[in-house]
């Protein structure tokens, strides 16, 4: 009998660490010219999550797109991830999939069945969260490429976006950290405690229930953790709130097996694209390690969603999330107003302001 073929030996890069990292596709943003058609609720000028465009007084349109290369060997699995982390945009919008179009590059010297999997997979997931893939587009690559793009929608009165975070209100955050971690150490055949078994069920897990229990309550700001890690994307939500933020690394999330492989020196190349971007961003306490610092700054594939609520209801709301079957943190605090500064400490310190 052949071997399998293991997808990630395919790949340079895999999952969302093969995305460009925010220090080389913010700057090409800044340069594109204004949208002016005001039913534009959110577009790519506060780096969200996903475009939102106002249909009626009562319906508007959420729009996004996500693909990567291989994060997983098991090709059902890689269709799973792909799916569960293009539909989480839409939730981190507070808004409902509708459907999808699959976005494929395979290479002709792979068999058909490999592809015939990663869309099984896609499909499987899509219909969890009710939607329906309704189509796509495929081109002939080097490397297995594979997303989607999806159609949601929303109250354009409830949109949840990243732009609206408050002073004083408290940062909580759904799954874990160390995604980018493990899935790199099972690629590079060092995952020696066989953590990526748990790393799939997370990436795999949709982030429905958290978004319902988050629309049902005072949110100020949601956006979700992927490939710009966790400070990343809370320094996207706190550049366009115009606030400060302060996290408390001893109360983050994160993955057994990341902390033990981070500390061994395996972390992907994007983690470190992030931790280095950052580094004009963050200010961490002495006492916070480099690795804690990498952790921190891991490339999430299909991550959890990170909210700003109002500080009084925050332990309310991580035990909604907790009945709801979502694992939910409080992880830090918005600060005051600012341009997007944020501290990391080991202890409870206000965040600078």
């Amino acid at each position: 009998m052949t071997e399998p073929i293991r997808l990630t030996t395919l790949a340079k890069r895999a999952g969302c660490a093969a995305k460009h990292p925010p220090g080389f596709l913010l700057p090409l943003l800044g340069m594109l010219p204004p949208v002016t058609d005001p039913n534009v609720l959110v577009g790519s000028s506060t780096a969200d999550d996903a475009a939102v465009y106002k249909l009626s007084a009562d319906t508007a349109l959420v729009l996004t797109t996500d693909f990567f290369t291989p994060i997983v060997d098991d090709p059902r699995d890689f269709g799973r991830v792909a799916a569960a982390n293009a539909l989480s945009d839409v939730y981190a919008m507070g808004g409902t999939p509708l459907a999808a179009l699959s976005v494929v590059g395979f290479p002709d010297t792979l068999p058909s069945s490999i592809l015939g999997a990663i869309l099984a997979g896609a499909n499987e997931v899509a219909a969890e969260a009710g939607a329906a893939i309704v189509g796509g587009h495929t081109i002939k690559s080097e490397e297995p490429i594979f997303g989607l793009a999806v159609t949601g929608t929303v109250h354009p009165d409830r949109v949840l976006s990243n732009a609206g975070a408050k002073p004083g209100d408290a940062l909580v955050l759904t799954k874990p950290l160390g995604l980018g971690i493990i899935t790199t150490a099972a690629k590079n055949g060092r995952d020696e405690r066989g953590a990526i078994g748990e790393a799939v069920r997370v990436m795999t897990t949709l982030n429905r229930a958290a978004a319902e229990v988050f629309t049902r309550r005072e949110v100020h700001a949601l956006t979700d953790v992927t490939g710009f890690g966790l400070l990343g994307h809370l320094r996207n939500m706190t550049a366009a709130s115009r606030v400060t933020a302060g996290v408390w690394v001893d109360r983050v999330p994160v993955l057994g097996a990341a902390r033990e492989y981070v500390a061994a020196g395996i972390a992907p190349g994007g983690t470190r694209a992030n931790l280095k971007f950052l580094a004009d961003w963050v200010d961490y306490a002495s006492d916070v390690s480099e690795a804690e610092r990498l952790l921190l700054c891991d490339a999430q594939t299909s991550g959890g969603l990170l909210a700003a609520v109002p500080e009084a209801d925050a332990e309310a709301t991580v035990r909604a999330l907790a009945d709801a079957g979502v694992t939910g943190a409080v992880v830090g605090r918005i600060g005051g107003v600012g341009e997007g500064r944020i501290t990391v400490t080991r202890v409870h310190a206000p965040p600078a302001v």
